[in-house]
């Protein structure tokens, strides 16, 4: 009997200091490991249990459940799996935790480096407005800038119509008039009555949902950990999914992300199931009542069809636990026409909900937004105006318009 309890004893030790090492102190990251039968079932460290009459904290929870095949699209999901705390985030050894700016007011405060970057629109359009009489050399003129800004040649054609019906006070109009209507004109074609809410909120209980989508080459986990900055500045509670397994130290990179600013990073083994790590994710953010779970997805290339399948079988999988709130397409402002041809593409997969547009800063592009709008009625929700982490902001049009034109 001795012999059994000293031996119980060594295991339940052994057991405690492997959970330990595979929790790791001040990390914020749960990993999923794959079966070491099967391969069809993942799971993840699981860390000790408090007792029971401990209040549940606030923080983040992560059940060590596994999970289902996600090849079978009938496979039965818990409805209510049990919760296990996990122990609180502390940053690694020289990084401090960051308390990210909140989204109001930041494309206001970003204005100027987008009108930086984008001033040879304006300082062209307003150098030929100011001109005492404008012949249809100078019209011509107006119609191939906006069309080198990618504004698109229905916007430009009623951009430049209109103001031709107010050409008769353009030769007695100020800088500061001039530049106004300008504004007022962008402002109109850039979709003013757009609804451009985020759902990044809980509903009926469950957090909301964002799947984040985009070919490689975009800045799309770079857009997730932006997004995770501008949801905790706002004072949301959030978790990332790294299911983008097959693009090396895509994973490593979102977790850098979330440690920053203190929230969980659920991930895979490279190459594994992104539909796993994604149902894990989502799995982990009910139990955890938090507000929003972020998805950040493999690098897509658009004419593989195969690839996009998958794509919209993590959403499928994704919603076994809770319902897609938000599909975010990133998009580079410098694709032009391709941008819209992968919109079209990943709406068909998708059902794509915004437009993230990053790579503004340093092109004369801006105007993709109007054309990814008009031709196919999504939304630009965000933007990406830098490489700093605080560089994404909600998308309005009429700062948009000022930054595009820039100072009179």
């Amino acid at each position: 009997m001795e012999f059994v309890l000293i031996a119980i004893a060594i295991l339940v030790v052994g057991l405690i200091l492997g959970v330990s090492l595979l929790v790791g102190r001040g990390r914020r990251t749960t990993r999923l490991d794959d079966d070491a039968l099967g391969g069809t079932t993942l799971t993840r460290p699981r860390p000790p249990a408090p007792p029971v009459e401990q209040p549940r904290p606030t923080g983040s929870t992560a059940s060590g459940l596994g999970l289902p095949q996600t090849d079978q699209p009938d496979a039965v999901v818990p409805e209510t799996p049990p919760s296990v705390e996990l122990p609180p985030a502390e940053p690694e050894p020289g990084l401090v935790f960051e308390t990210p700016l909140p989204s109001a007011g930041r494309l206001v405060r970003l204005r100027s480096r987008l009108a930086r970057s984008q001033s040879s629109l304006g300082r062209g359009l307003l150098t030929v407005l100011a001109r005492e009489q404008l012949t249809e050399d100078d019209w011509e003129e107006i119609e191939e800038t906006l069309l080198a800004a990618d504004v698109g040649v229905a916007s430009t054609t009623r951009i430049v119509e209109r103001l031709r019906t107010q050409s008769l006070v353009l030769a007695t109009a100020s800088g500061a008039d001039l530049r106004e209507l300008l504004v007022r004109e962008l402002t109109a074609v850039l979709g003013p009555d757009l609804d451009r809410t985020l759902g990044t909120g809980r509903s009926e209980g469950r957090p909301g949902v964002v799947l984040v989508v985009g070919v490689n080459g975009a800045g799309k986990t770079t857009t997730v950990g932006k997004l995770a900055r501008v949801l905790v500045g706002d004072g949301r509670s959030v978790i990332l999914g790294a299911a983008d397994t097959f693009r090396a130290a895509a994973a490593d990179q979102l977790e850098t992300w979330g440690e920053r600013v203190g929230v969980l990073t659920v991930r895979g083994r490279e190459g594994g199931d992104p539909a796993a790590v994604a149902f894990e994710a989502v799995r982990t953010g009910v139990e955890a009542e938090v507000d929003t779970v972020v998805v950040d997805t493999a690098g897509r290339l658009h004419t593989k069809s195969g690839l996009m399948d998958e794509l919209g079988k993590v959403k499928r999988v994704v919603e076994k636990q809770a319902p897609v709130t938000e599909v975010l397409l990133v998009l580079d402002a410098t694709t032009g026409q391709n941008g819209v041809v992968q919109a079209r593409v990943f709406t068909e997969a998708v059902h794509v909900t915004g437009v993230v547009l990053t790579k503004l800063d340093g092109t004369a592009k801006g105007g993709i937004v109007v054309r990814v709008q008009q031709e196919l009625g999504i939304p630009v929700k965000l933007i990406g105006l830098g490489e700093g982490p605080d560089d994404l902001a909600p998308f309005e049009p009429r700062a948009f318009a000022e930054g595009l034109v820039g100072e009179a």
